[in-house]
């Protein structure tokens, strides 16, 4: 059976690709407004796993998804990084001169600055989904309205594509996680080739002079490479925060073994999020 992906926004989005990329051709997608119900399907067992946007190369991190993964009791098996190349998608027959309104997610709007600056007089509209903004705007039926999405929903929805490349730099990618629980992490981990691994960990240290210091030269003192370091507050204690790294390395690796326990021994919290 064709295992069940959940993933946030509607058909013709960017984490749909990225489910593909990830879990292959065969999959069954389950659609979320948002990443919450994304979470939940897999919590539930409404989906076997689930796809999700981590950070992009021009936006940065995506913060609701970070704070998602701290309770959310599920693992990281597998990343993939997505080009992202983004279009203004109209109804058939707009002109881009015609567009007042460019919907879409926040997200895609922080990665096509330069075109906004470019047309003035087209207003940014945030809404829940790239692709589930060209579906918005075929409904809506305004001439005057487009969406900024990925080509492909251009054909999902009936609409066309009036602009395309408009993203700030073609350096543009997002990185995606692949996340199921951990009963079934092993399994889907074992389809993904060998090759270098990460690992990410989420820590809380104490809210003392130096804990962050100490807590990273963990790391440090064994030549551990951290490629991304990640604070989000921590609910109901303003102004302390709770840390996520990407490492360098498996948690099978001794060093990286070694690295975890000293780090144990100077924090509230340590959970390690997957190595993949």
């Amino acid at each position: 059976m064709a295992p069940t992906v959940s993933f946030q926004g509607d058909r013709g989005a960017f984490s749909e690709a990225a489910a593909h990329a990830l879990v292959g051709d065969e999959i069954a997608l389950l659609p979320c407004r948002t990443f919450d119900e994304v979470f939940a399907a897999v919590q539930s067992g409404s989906a076997d796993c689930a796809v999700v946007p981590i950070e992009n190369s021009l936006a940065g991190s995506v913060h609701r998804t970070y704070e998602l993964l701290g309770g959310a009791a599920l693992e990281i098996v597998g990343e993939t990084l997505l080009r992202i190349r983004l279009s203004v998608i109209a109804p058939p027959g707009v002109a881009l001169t015609e567009v007042r309104r460019l919907l879409s997610h926040p997200v895609a709007l922080a990665q096509a600055q330069r075109f906004l600056a470019a047309h003035p007089q087209i207003e940014a509209v945030a809404t829940y989904d790239t692709a589930g903004s060209v579906k918005m705007v075929m409904e809506h039926g305004r001439r005057d309205e487009a969406a900024l999405a990925a080509a492909p929903a251009a054909a999902v929805y009936g609409a066309e594509v009036i602009a395309e490349g408009v993203e700030d730099h073609a350096e543009n990618y997002t990185r995606f996680l692949l996340l199921t629980k951990t009963e079934n992490a092993e399994a889907m981990r074992s389809k993904f080739r060998p090759g270098p691994r990460k690992t990410t960990i989420l820590f809380r240290t104490p809210n003392t002079p130096g804990a962050l210091f100490r807590a990273l030269a963990a790391f440090a003192l064994r030549d551990i490479n951290l490629t991304k370091l990640e604070s989000r507050p921590i609910e109901g204690r303003p102004w302390e925060y709770a840390f996520y790294v990407d490492i360098s390395g498996d948690v099978s690796e001794k060093s990286v073994a070694n690295a975890l326990g000293h780090l144990r021994e100077m924090c509230e919290t340590v959970v390690v999020l997957g190595s993949y």
